[in-house]
């Protein structure tokens, strides 16, 4: 059907009407937020309808009847949310819409804000099956320092400056890099002196690549995060309806009842600079004070592999021989479990599950390295009696 054909304005029709029957229907299995988020949804499905009824009507096509019953793939959506529960339903709207939102990119005659209502919705559904389950009960809200909805959930705010995850990963990795090629140079039983300098450089070298990689990762993700937020103002600054009302969907689904999200809206949209700090942190997730420090991620990952690097290296310094091999393996052991368990605690798995696989994955590596050192020592004639 060529785009200048009115009779396109049919299909738009037919899919707006079944939705808005959808919503409807769907809204009789659930109750609370769901409910009333579902109802909106519909109205606005019926406000895009009727839109395009006049268009129908201008163009001199004739208009179908409205239906009277639900297609068969929607009947059983709304069986499956009646006998199972909305959360998968929910999974299935989120998909479909996602889909469908950009059938009004190129329409000429959809009215401005239809492209933006469309991706609402998916956006919408995802938050309501991720954050809106019947059983959820939500926390009280409180406006935070930037104008944002504060709703108590401290667990999931990400160390967005990445100093922490650079500090903690960057002695993990210098720990079991720098132990593994200590190791296979003690293993080869080379003297004291070659390890000794073997460990340095891989310390400094190790230091130094871990830095300039963290640099790069977070001069990239800054920039990332600014061209975001840009874009969010410019979106501010040309839709401010649309992004007050993006704004209110977001706590409704977050459990704030309809007036109190609209009056909260309207309060944050009321001062440009609060508006946008708030949508980036409700829509983008990110918090425009805290986007990150590449010079002082760089310089904790730096600090922090050489820490890591430095525990198996330290024997060397004072002794030689099995009496600083046994020493380090000491150390790193140690070293391993309490770097492990902290890795473990950051990444919500668990301090002993992250301190024990940090020990086996660093035992194994050392070990390897340690027995490949052996073979090489034994196949070049160095004498492990020489150690020190």
């Amino acid at each position: 059907m060529s785009s200048r054909d009115p009779k396109r304005f049919l299909r738009y029709l037919e899919a707006e009407r079944n939705a808005a029957m959808l919503y409807r229907a769907l809204a009789e299995t659930t109750d609370g937020e769901r409910r009333d988020a579902l109802l909106e949804l519909a109205d606005i499905e019926d406000q895009h309808a009727e839109h395009w009824l006049a268009k129908l009507s201008e163009y001199g096509v004739s208009i179908p009847p409205a239906p009277t019953a639900l297609a068969a793939d929607d009947a059983a959506l709304v069986a499956r949310a009646r006998a199972a529960g909305m959360d998968d339903v929910l999974a299935r709207l989120e998909e479909a819409e996602g889909e469908d939102a950009g059938m009004y990119d190129d329409e000429p005659e959809a009215l401005p804000t239809m492209p933006t209502d469309e991706r609402e919705h998916a956006e919408t559904f995802r938050r309501l099956r991720t954050e809106g389950s019947d059983e959820l009960v939500h926390p009280e809200p409180t406006l935070g320092s930037g104008g944002e909805i504060d709703f108590g959930e401290s667990w999931h705010r990400a160390d967005a400056s990445g100093k922490w995850r650079a500090a903690i990963f960057g002695v993990s990795d210098g720990l079991v890099s720098n132990t593994a090629l200590v190791m296979g140079f003690a293993g080869s039983g080379i003297d004291r002196s070659v390890v000794l300098f073997a460990g340095i450089a891989g310390l400094l070298a190790g230091a130094f690549s871990m830095a300039a990689g963290e640099y790069v990762s977070m001069a990239s993700q800054r920039d990332l995060f600014r061209r975001e937020i840009d874009m969010e103002a410019r979106e501010l600054a040309e839709k401010p309806e649309e992004e007050q009302r993006e704004l209110e969907l977001i706590y409704r689904a977050k459990g704030l009842d309809r007036e109190t999200a609209k009056s909260t809206a309207a309060r944050i949209m009321s001062d440009p600079k609060t508006a946008l700090d708030t949508l980036a942190r409700e829509e983008l997730g990110l918090n425009p004070d805290e986007l990150g420090s590449p010079i002082r991620a760089a310089l904790f990952s730096f600090v922090a592999f050489a820490i890591g690097a430095f525990v198996v290296v330290l024997p060397y310094l004072f002794t030689g021989g099995n009496l600083a091999l046994v020493i380090a393996i000491v150390l790193a052991g140690m070293a391993m479990l309490v770097v492990g368990g902290a890795v473990g605690r950051y990444s919500g798995r668990g301090t002993l599950h992250g301190a024990f696989r940090q020990l086996i994955v660093g035992t194994i590596a050392a070990g390897v390295t340690f027995a490949i050192g052996r073979v090489i020592g034994a196949i070049t004639g160095l004498d492990s009696a020489t150690l020190g």
